[in-house]
């Protein structure tokens, strides 16, 4: 390539750079929103409307009380084919974990022929639908030594059909 074509090449890219510069600079100064009055100048135009007083909507999320009412059975037997490889649903039969049989109004940590850990034998209480609630949310949140080893249900619907299967398990 000799000189003559190289310098006409950096030339009109030279020079392409200098019209996008210049139609920056233009566009900058002619969409610009500082006015050059100073700080306390504001150009534009104000625009009066009246403010009406409107109470935000407070959209309250069904109650646990109401989502176990109308839980979806079926749902729930799918969501407990997570616990199925520790649970079994059998009267006595324990697997990794204790047998989920007839687990509403149990004693919680005293399924027969199960070892548990210290604190879910010394918690207390029975097993109810607001206990299962809080356990399945996240089991170490309840009892911190579970040897449960499952992360919880985030989902609240999740809980609801699970815990309205177990208590047809009877």
């Amino acid at each position: 390539m000799d000189t003559m074509k190289l310098t006409k090449i950096v030339g009109g890219v030279c020079g392409a750079l200098l019209v996008y510069l210049l139609i920056n600079w233009g566009a900058d100064m002619m969409y610009s929103m500082d006015s050059g009055h100073g700080e306390d100048h504001v150009s534009g135009y104000v625009i009066e409307v009246e403010t009406a007083e409107v109470a935000p909507e407070v959209s309250e999320a069904p109650s646990f009380d109401d989502l176990l009412a109308s839980a979806d059975v079926e749902k729930g037997k799918k969501v407990f084919s997570k616990c199925k490889a520790c649970h079994k649903t059998e009267d006595g039969v324990n697997g990794a974990g204790p047998y989920l049989f007839g687990i509403f109004d149990r004693e919680i940590g005293k399924a027969a022929g199960f070892k548990y850990s210290a604190g879910m034998s010394d918690i207390g209480g029975n097993w109810d639908a607001a206990n299962l609630n809080e356990f399945l949310t996240k089991p170490k949140t309840m009892i911190s030594d579970t040897k449960m080893s499952f992360a919880g249900l985030k989902k609240e619907v999740d809980r609801v059909n699970l815990i309205a299967y177990l208590q047809t398990i009877k």
